[in-house]
């Protein structure tokens, strides 16, 4: 009897997820979530891509008609981030409230659904609308997909699973640039190349809907709600599964952990979260602009250098076949190394490679820059999903990292508007110099205010 009181406890859930050793049924699970990343970063990073063409096509104006105006490059991007800020920012909290799983396969169909709708529009306005309506969803996905994450994998596996979960996602960066190499020139059908770069996207996003189904829901998130027979009987067919594949009794469970009872907004501003929210805020607001800076408008800066459209776009397909080496490289790292040691190391190259290229002319330095910038942006962002994942308690996690993550949102709705100005009055350099600055404060708000993470239960972390 006291086996089994123990074997309910969501302490003892949470210790007995930890112990599992990395076989193929953990994998699998989070290989299924890698799969949904793909066409989350598909569709938030397909922009970059498809903007020269819209301009080009008479759709949107290279630079807006005044600062915040709704008819250039900068309007498409707000539009975009400013769904992304409503659905991480004020939906953030509904994976918390309804599960994992089941706003897992929602948000999928609503920014899907979405983009159908976005591949048809031929003015500014429908454009900009149906890319904020897809946003909202896409927002939601990315909120949850973290916290469905870090819950799922062991402790001392954590790290390995952001990586490949990024390393997967960003082998979108190289198709996509690549679609749009091939198909923006061109109008298969008579239907325009940009069109179909977003309904690519669209088919193959309908399939892993249909994958998630076979996921389990988080025992963590089921035990935090107090369905303690339900987190039991998944974890057990989940440990079941493992023993079967790991050929030996499994470890025995650490010591049961003390479950955090934050379970509401407010919680976010208890003294110990309160300095963890204040601080990831500060760092998403930075941090987005060197990677969206560069992400979203590399094509657009390398024509303001002088580069023809059908250049820009194979340089850029060039870059991008380094975004699923920045996460290899992080995999190859795990849990070897403090995540908030590679997040300050990776902004500091971003810093370094940013000046470089926005100074150079020079094709092979451009390339060379291009991919170092990459990397290092890509290495970053494996780091901090999940480190900003790990700093909350499971009760809150996607709300808080949802409430954190929005003021990246938000910013780079504004950041495009600055770059854009930014562009047109300084160059290419100006917008590195603003880069570069950015960078600064992540790596004084991390390297000063960040706890350490790795190897430490989510439970502990969270205390």
């Amino acid at each position: 009897m006291a086996a089994q009181t123990r074997a309910l406890s969501a302490g003892q859930i949470s210790a007995r997820i930890d112990r599992l050793p990395a076989t193929k049924t953990v994998w699998v699970a989070i290989l299924l979530l890698s799969a949904g990343m793909f066409f989350e970063l598909y569709d938030l990073l397909f922009t970059a891509y498809i903007a020269p063409t819209l301009v080009k096509s008479g759709i949107l104006a290279p630079a807006n008609s005044n600062f915040l105006g709704f008819n250039g490059v900068a309007s498409f991007i707000a539009a975009l981030f400013s769904g992304l800020f409503i659905g991480t920012f004020v939906c953030g909290f509904l994976s918390d409230r309804f599960g994992r799983r089941k706003i897992f396969v929602v948000s999928l169909v609503w920014y899907t659904v979405a983009n159908v709708f976005v591949a048809f529009q031929d003015d500014a306005f429908g454009l900009n609308l149906w890319r904020f309506i897809s946003g909202i969803g896409l927002g939601v996905e990315m909120v949850t997909i973290g916290a469905y994450l870090s819950e799922m994998a062991p402790k001392h596996l954590r790290g390995k699973a952001f990586a490949c979960s990024q390393a997967v996602g960003f082998t979108c960066v190289p198709i996509a640039s690549f679609l749009a190499y091939s198909l923006v020139p061109i109008s298969p059908f008579g239907l325009a190349g940009w069109r179909w770069v977003v309904l690519i996207g669209v088919v193959a996003a309908g399939l892993v809907a249909v994958l998630r189904f076979g996921l389990p829901e988080s025992p963590r998130w089921l035990a935090r709600q107090g369905r303690l027979d339900e987190a039991d009987r998944v974890l057990s067919e989940i440990e079941a599964k493992v023993q079967a594949e790991y050929g030996a009794p499994l470890p025995a469970p650490g010591p049961e952990e003390l479950i955090s009872p934050a379970a509401h907004f407010m919680d976010l501003w208890t003294p110990t979260t309160r300095r963890r929210v204040i601080m990831m805020s500060v760092f998403n607001i930075f941090q987005t602009v060197g990677f969206y800076g560069f992400a979203n408008w590399v094509p657009t800066l390398l024509v303001s250098q002088g580069v023809e459209i059908t250049k820009s776009l194979a340089y850029t397909t060039i870059i991008a076949l380094a975004a699923p080496i920045g996460p290899l490289i992080g995999f190859a790292l795990g849990d070897k190394v403090e995540r908030k040691y590679v997040i300050i190391s990776a902004a500091s190259a971003i810093l370094v490679f940013g000046l470089i290229f926005g100074a150079t002319r020079e094709a092979a330095v451009i390339i060379v820059m291009g991919v170092g910038l990459t990397l290092a942006n890509n290495i970053m962002s494996y780091s901090y999903h999940a480190y900003q994942q790990e700093l909350f308690p499971t009760g809150i996690r996607a709300r808080a990292s949802g409430f954190v993550y929005s003021w990246s949102r938000l910013s780079v709705i504004f950041s495009s508007f600055i770059i854009a100005w930014l562009l047109q009055a300084f160059g290419v350099y100006g917008v590195f110099v603003f880069i570069a600055a950015a960078m600064a404060v992540v790596i004084a708000t991390i390297g000063i205010f960040g706890p350490r993470t790795s190897n430490r239960s989510l439970e502990r972390i969270s205390h």
